[in-house]
């Protein structure tokens, strides 16, 4: 009796055993790219503590809500280079369908963006670059383009001459070089003099306190170029603050036109203008579809830019 029971319990262990593989095998070659089976897409963001940065992460999942054939994986680097290398070593270990990465800066990023390619991931970099060619698809706004336009704007408002304060953005990530270069170009040949520059990472606190120094040393200031908004209206507070009404008197402008930061400065008169620097995120999402369905598509992708001034805020800015 008891022999014929474990023969029972062999033969319903080994039927368990093969419904299991059954289901197992089905599982895994159950069609890719569905609500079922979504595609996994690992986006790693440099850091979360840039309101422009938190809305590029809500565009792309706002844009994912609407195809259910993808699943985004988040995670931000909290701004450190080594930790952005690891999130995409993670991935690559995950096995994820694609990554999207907005670089902190492009060196560091490089090899990492490389070894997720040689190991057959398709690569999206939004925003900023990482050197050479390797990856799959960049995605971004031309920020020489921007740059100069800007300086453009300041010679014509300041009449072709006047004292600029440069807030810079991290000088060691493709926009800060880029639109440094590009306002050098729109200023040329003009009366424009950039009497103080300095890196301030993006950060208005940190533009904030640039500004005081260079309140400090400098009676005569014209114009302030932020290199995003917060430094512009971080460079607005500090001379605010100073006490002396220097604030009605001087430019101020920056990038990046948010609803809810550039755009809302300059309807309320605290920026003179702003520009449009998209997110990326809805042409990430497109794109990452694109490529996970075997679709070709450009190597780069440019944004296009709109400029905000008191004069067509309410309009929804010019496109430039």
């Amino acid at each position: 009796m008891l022999k014929k029971s474990l023969v029972i319990a062999a033969i319903i262990a080994v039927v368990v055993s093969l419904g299991g593989c059954s289901k197992q095998k089905q599982k895994s070659t159950a069609t890719k790219g569905t609500a079922a089976n979504p595609w996994v897409i690992g986006m790693s963001q440099c850091n979360r503590g840039e309101p422009w940065r938190v809305q590029m992460d809500k565009d792309i999942e706002e844009a994912a809500k609407a195809h259910p054939e993808v699943k985004v994986i988040f995670k931000d680097a909290q701004d450190k280079e080594t930790t952005q290398q690891d999130q995409v070593g993670e991935f690559v270990d995950q096995g994820v369908d694609l990554i999207i990465i907005s670089p902190k800066e492009a060196r560091p990023l490089t090899k990492p963006v490389a070894d997720a390619m040689d190991a057959g991931i398709p690569v999206i970099v939004l925003d900023r670059k990482v050197e050479g060619d390797k990856y799959t698809c960049y995605i971004g706004a031309d920020n020489v383009l921007i740059g100069r336009k800007a300086g453009e704007y300041l010679v014509k408002a300041l009449g072709g001459k006047g004292k600029v304060v440069e807030l810079e953005g991290n000088m060691y990530s493709t926009p800060g070089v880029d639109r440094h270069k590009g306002f050098l170009e729109g200023i040329k040949g003009s009366g424009l003099e950039v009497i103080f520059a300095a890196d301030c990472q993006w950060k208005e606190d940190i533009a904030q306190r640039e500004m005081k120094s260079a309140l400090s040393r400098f009676d005569k200031i014209d114009a302030v170029y932020g290199h995003n908004d917060p430094s512009a209206h971080g460079a607005y507070l500090a001379t605010k603050q100073e006490g002396k009404g220097r604030e009605k008197q001087i430019k101020f402008v920056g990038i990046d036109a948010l609803a809810h930061e550039g755009v809302r400065y300059v309807r309320e008169g605290i920026l003179s203008a702003t520009f449009q620097y998209p997110t990326g995120g809805p042409q990430a999402i497109d794109t990452a579809i694109k490529i996970l369905k075997g679709e070709k598509v450009e190597k780069s992708i440019t944004l296009g830019t709109k400029i905000f001034t008191k004069d067509n805020v309410d309009k929804g800015g010019e496109a430039l």
